[in-house]
């Protein structure tokens, strides 16, 4: 336990595993909001960096999955298709990465709360967050300027990948692998960026490598209901946790 624990106590690893069981479970369901349930969740009980630094691993193999899960081809066919957003995601993960260690943990909290919580409440009250797209290479640079610079400092770049998606009208399948195609290759910048940053350090390391296998179990779960069940009403209930975890961290952002 102690090689896993990263200095929190026992009760905190369980809840961490079991908060990874509940990420899996959505993240195979809907295709995405795995970083944002596990970092919403981790940073009421251990520091922001730790809690951004679990995630990495579990989303890295993840994200590998839902990638490959059409094939390889398929994955290469959608990388070739959204490069441009790709490409900016990755230069603007690295660039604000480095700024992890010296952001008050507050503003980051405060940062991921309010897109969070306004994402999340958009979609349950019937906004689609649809935007008009008259120059596609143009949305994609704005869409990965904005997912970078988040994914940098709070490991959370779907929310613009999803809006982007969505404005395309890219059918169901699509937007699944290319979110999971622009997450894995997010995921290993990220990784390497936060080496470098010194966040993803030994211990963060150890409590992020135990994740791996519940996030796993929980997306098989979770692809056993989005083959079988109604994807529109567990979705819902999805939305309904980010909204409640994203007014949590504006909550801790303000009143500490």
């Amino acid at each position: 336990m102690e090689m896993i624990s990263a200095g929190l106590e026992p009760w905190a690893v369980m809840v961490a595993l079991a908060v990874a069981v509940v990420a899996g479970v959505v993240k195979g369901a809907i295709g995405f909001a795995m970083p944002m349930i596990m970092i919403s969740a981790y940073g009421s009980f251990m520091p922001a960096q730790l809690a951004l630094a679990a995630l990495i691993l579990p989303t890295l193999v993840t994200n590998s999955w839902q990638a490959m899960r059409q094939g390889w081809r398929e994955a290469w066919d959608s990388t070739v298709k959204y490069w441009r957003m790709i490409a900016v995601i990755l230069v603007f993960i690295v660039i604000s990465a480095q700024f992890v260690m010296v952001i008050p943990q507050w503003v980051m909290l405060l940062l991921l709360g309010v897109p969070i919580t306004f994402f999340a409440v958009s979609q349950l009250v019937g906004h689609m967050l649809r935007f008009r797209i008259r120059n596609r290479a143009r949305a994609e640079v704005i869409a990965g300027v904005i997912g970078g610079l988040y994914g940098g400092i709070s490991g959370v770049w779907g929310p613009p990948v999803l809006v982007l998606l969505l404005s395309l009208g890219a059918p169901k399948l699509e937007m699944v692998r290319v979110q999971g195609v622009v997450f894995l290759l997010g995921a290993v910048v990220l990784l390497m960026a936060h080496l470098r940053s010194g966040v993803f350090d030994a211990p963060a390391a150890g409590l992020s490598a135990a994740l791996v296998l519940p996030a796993a179990l929980g997306m098989w779960l979770g692809y056993f209901i989005q083959d079988r069940l109604d994807g529109d009403q567990f979705r819902r209930w999805t939305l309904i946790l980010l909204a409640l975890t994203g007014l949590n961290l504006v909550r801790r952002a303000l009143l500490g």
